[in-house]
């Protein structure tokens, strides 16, 4: 009886941890299935999954770098105006006839610099991160503002900046594509490089990191660079696509992103930041979205399902560390 006990006992706690690292991807699969019964010539089509892959592929892009940043264990506030910021430069750049080539890159190396500096002053003054980017965000929407005299940049913008968001590959857009081997670059870098797992180091144990000579403030520092380059380059593609720029075109993406993340951190790895998890969260939040507006679902009843998501995600991955 007692052996028969402790094989109960341990039955269920396998399937608790089964659960907790993979009940994220079976409540994917389940929300794929009921939105395939309730709407299977609308949603269940190939069609609709090149349209979800198009849909998500900003958010999974801007997602990765809110990763980085989380698995350094702080935040980034200001993904959100970084964004808006590098689609209007993009779009301006565009709109005064200079190189496309530099139309999409000059916004990254001044979201590399201004992400840099995020870093720098978090780890320079130990100043709490949600703050400092909190008010770099209000610093970049106050500039983007300025910029565009808070109207939207869209006339005269050329065919070319507007090719590589609208354009497909072999069938597949092409913003799908950017996604697929951004999320690949970087679960590469974060899984196989000495990069990867400094970060990882200093977000399990920032004090031992330091200790083993791990140069924390400049790894910091890059991870903030990183997520800012990421959410610049997701401002630019959403322009690229749009044909437009406006000034809080970027906002939008915050809460999902770092909702993409959380849920992300409850996939795979119980409690962990991980590129394939964010992956599958942000494709869990557009399949949502896609399949509710299918059902003409009110936009403010999405919002809410995604804050309720967060909020989920939050307790799962405190659950995933044994945080009760």
């Amino acid at each position: 009886m007692q052996q028969e006990g402790r094989v109960t006992r341990a039955g269920a706690l396998n399937a608790g941890k089964l659960m907790r690292t993979y009940g994220t991807v079976l409540a994917g699969i389940l929300i794929v299935i009921a939105f395939g019964l309730l709407s299977p010539e609308s949603f269940a089509t190939w069609e609709n999954v090149i349209n979800i892959s198009r849909q998500i592929s900003l958010l999974v892009i801007i997602a990765l770098g809110a990763t980085l940043v989380t698995a350094v264990g702080e935040f980034d506030l200001s993904v959100g105006a970084m964004a808006s910021l590098g689609g209007v430069i993009a779009a301006q750049m565009a709109v005064s006839g200079m190189p496309i080539w530099l139309c999409m890159t000059a916004p990254l190396l001044i979201a590399f610099v201004i992400g840099y500096l995020n870093g720098w002053i978090v780890t320079r003054f130990r100043v709490l991160s949600f703050i400092t980017t909190m008010a770099m965000g209000t610093v970049l929407g106050g500039l983007t503002f300025w910029l565009t005299g808070g109207s939207t940049v869209f006339e005269h913008i050329p065919d070319a900046f507007r090719r590589l968001g609208q354009s497909d590959w072999l069938g597949i857009p092409l913003l799908s594509v950017i996604m697929i081997v951004l999320t690949v670059l970087f679960w590469f870098v974060m899984s196989h490089t000495p990069f990867g797992r400094r970060l990882y180091a200093i977000g399990g144990n920032e004090t031992a990191s330091r200790m083993a000579g791990v140069n924390v403030s400049w790894n910091k520092n890059m991870a903030f660079a990183l997520c800012a380059v990421l959410a610049a380059l997701t401002g630019v593609l959403m322009a690229s696509r749009l044909g437009s720029a406006h000034p809080t075109s970027g906002g939008g993406l915050f809460l999902p992103a770092y909702a993409a993340v959380f849920l992300g951190m409850t996939a795979f790895k119980e409690g962990v930041p991980n590129i394939w998890g964010t992956f599958v969260g942000a494709a869990i939040i557009g399949i949502l979205a896609n399949g509710l507006t299918i059902l003409e679902v009110p936009t403010f009843a999405q919002d809410i399902i995604t804050g309720c998501i967060v909020v989920a995600a939050v307790i799962l991955q405190r659950l995933g560390r044994g945080e009760r």
